[in-house]
């Protein structure tokens, strides 16, 4: 099968080599020619690189490179039996080059979106058979990051999720299937990881290298949040918070915050702008940050705050049938690294201790941002672990 590509940024070319890797023809299309043949010298110092590190032979390298074709005329992709798109992530322009796509590929072929924070479902319409599109959420750097979250839209025929869901297995990635909802499981269920932790910021209760600190040295996340937003680009990181906010309808739980904006109006982006909650060297490095002392009640305060809220999401989505409990696992932790799956962190202490940390919050503050999830109450009373036998709610 011909495998072709949409978008000759970082994630598209990073997804044409996952292809190619594969064994796969692939075919990198962008309608600017500059952004084609600097996706394909990219791609040369990359398989340079691996070649260099021992990974691939030469031989290897330049079979792989060969099975990449670069093109600027979407005819080029006619042949395909998968295409992925991975352009900006806008509606109007998406339908337009799935509607193209639609004319173009045979009946049998398969179309996907590399959409992070669009609706499938509303992507599909624009073609005639919309039981063909489905969502494959790579992320970046698609070569390197297992997971994949295939996301089926309301019209996507079940044969074309198992199909894309053992197709991305094939290519070594960790697929995980979810519902079509705003920011699928990942970009849902990590919102509080930066949205709890600049609340606790903006109150004063500690700075940022202090909940940075905590988060990575207690709490065991590979980064904190301000340094991942920093890494993200917090113009990207206000933007899918945004956007999932109000893709659900200006639910409280994902409201944007006034620092993520100010830091945005400011043009203190991270470190692709040598500033953003911290700073940076010309070569992109932090600057170095006295590694602060965290009293313990301080540092428990910040993870169980953090935490309380980030197993809330998880329950919830659960609750909602986002996708199953493996897989609100299986893509936090394959996804963005967390040190343990969400459902199995809550199952440590029991649904009942994170339901009293957010019943503190929520009597204190008075927010529905702290509303508990009704799957984590009945599991608190209950006494069910999430991981456990079904439960048997009363």
């Amino acid at each position: 099968m011909i495998v072709g590509v949409i978008g000759a940024g970082t994630m598209g070319s990073g997804i044409a080599q996952v292809a190619a890797q594969a064994g796969h023809a692939t075919v990198l299309f962008d309608t600017r020619k500059e952004a084609v043949d600097k996706a394909m010298v990219a791609l040369q110092r990359t398989l340079e690189k691996l070649v260099e590190k021992g990974k691939l032979s030469t031989v290897e390298a330049k079979a792989l490179g060969d099975r990449i074709t670069p093109a600027t005329e979407l005819q080029a992709l006619s042949g395909c039996g998968l295409v992925i798109e991975a352009i900006v992530e806008d509606l109007s322009v998406k339908k337009k080059v799935f509607a193209e796509l639609d004319a173009l590929l045979s009946p049998d072929a398969l179309l996907a979106s590399n959409t992070s924070s669009l609706s499938v479902t509303a992507i599909a319409v624009a073609c005639s058979r919309p039981d063909r599109v489905v969502g494959l959420h790579f992320f970046t750097p698609a070569p390197l990051m297992p997971l994949v979250e295939v996301v089926p839209g309301v019209a996507t025929d079940p044969r074309v999720t198992d199909a894309t869901r053992q197709l991305m297995q094939d290519w070594g990635k960790v697929p995980v299937t979810c519902k079509d909802t705003p920011g699928f499981i990942v970009n849902r269920v990590a919102r509080p990881y930066y949205g709890e932790s600049i609340r606790i910021f903006e109150e004063g209760i500690a700075d940022m290298i202090t909940i940075d600190h905590a988060l990575k040295t207690i709490g065991g996340f590979r980064m904190g949040p301000f340094e991942l937003m920093d890494l993200i680009g917090n113009d990207i990181n206000f933007t899918v918070t945004r956007t999932v906010w109000e893709s659900f309808f200006y639910e409280p739980r994902y409201r944007p915050s006034f620092t993520q904006q100010r830091m945005v109006e400011a043009g203190w982006l991270g470190r692709k702008t040598g500033r953003g909650y911290f700073t940076y060297d010309e070569k992109g490095q932090p600057a170095a940050n006295a590694v602060p002392s965290i009293a313990p009640e301080l540092g428990e305060r910040i993870i169980e705050r953090v935490l309380a809220m980030l197993i809330n999401e998880a329950a919830d989505a659960l609750n909602l049938g986002v996708a199953s409990k493996e897989d609100i696992d299986l893509a936090m932790t394959k996804g963005v690294n967390y040190p343990k799956g969400l459902l199995a962190w809550a199952d440590e202490k029991g649904a009942a201790h994170w339901l009293g940390v957010l019943e503190v919050l929520q009597a204190e503050y008075g927010e529905d941002r702290y509303r508990p999830s009704p799957l984590l109450r009945r599991m608190a009373r209950n006494s069910q672990l999430f991981h456990g036998p079904a439960p048997a709610f009363r």
